[in-house]
């Protein structure tokens, strides 16, 4: 039976298999990511990852990510800086500056070097879309809380109780007011100024981190008077630096990328 060499990596604890479609194509990649994810029978994580050529030249590769519920989604932080790790250490390019295309556009990773090794990335994720916050409360039944879309949809609640993540998140994940259903954070500002925050990841569940929901985060502080325009975004997994900048109205996301392990797994 043929195998898929596969690399497990985690941004700040977000982790998702990674392959490299440019040399090894997946037919069915919702299958595979519902499959492997599977942490109990599967290699085990937030969803699959496609590195893959980029069918324009504006940008150098591109990828597709897949939930762990085989839903694909728009863009994601964590896997985006954790692609610019794989690309350069893996010797598939010799660039400090990628453009990488997505389904939410093209993002630009910027790679932080220590000797022949990326320490950390900072991805530029575009300006933020905001909308009326008004649409989602009321008598729709929901807390208040603050839209915000960073190629995809979040919806950012300040609350002294991150906690309910798990019972509160899952709900709202699947709320009337988002028919595409929507991505939830629960955030606290904490003594220090830094921003506790945890995350229902749509189609994924509680996730150790997440890089767009970071920014999403970090925007909804500035824009609610709790935070400056460069804000600390602390997550189960790990911090994140966000930066709004007033410059050119992009919001920019540094932070680590961990490699955890290759292996072989069977396509059935």
């Amino acid at each position: 039976m043929p195998t898929i060499p596969f690399t497990k990596m985690h941004g700040c604890g977000n982790d998702y298999i990674y392959v490299n479609a440019m040399q090894h194509p997946i037919a069915d990649p919702c299958a595979a990511a519902i499959k492997w994810s599977d942490r109990h029978k599967g290699i085990g994580s937030d969803g699959l990852v496609l590195i893959g050529c980029s069918p324009v030249p504006e940008a150098d590769f591109s990828m597709r990510i897949f939930n762990a519920d085989g839903s694909e989604a728009m863009m994601c932080g964590n896997a985006s800086r954790c692609i610019g790790k794989y690309l350069y250490e893996k010797g598939i390019t010799g660039k400090t500056e990628i453009r990488l295309l997505t389904l939410s556009g093209i993002k630009t990773l910027l790679l932080h070097l220590s000797g022949s090794e990326v320490e950390s990335v900072t991805v530029d994720m575009g300006e933020p879309i905001l909308e009326d916050e008004s649409q989602f409360v009321g008598n729709r039944g929901m807390s208040k809380g603050t839209f915000v879309s960073m190629g995809n949809p979040h919806y950012v609640i300040f609350t002294d109780d991150v906690d309910q993540v798990g019972e509160t998140g899952r709900i709202l994940e699947h709320h009337p007011a988002f028919p595409q259903r929507c991505n939830i954070e629960f955030a606290h500002i904490q003594p220090d100024g830094t921003v506790r925050t945890r995350v229902w990841e749509r189609g994924s569940g509680i996730t150790q981190a997440c890089g767009t929901g970071a920014c999403a985060t970090a925007v909804a502080a500035c824009l609610t008077g709790r935070a400056a325009r460069t804000s600390l975004i602390v997550m189960d997994g790990g911090t994140l630096q966000i930066e709004w900048r007033e410059t050119d109205n992009h919001v920019y996301m540094t932070g680590p990328a961990t490699f955890v392990f290759d292996g072989e797994i069977e396509m059935t």
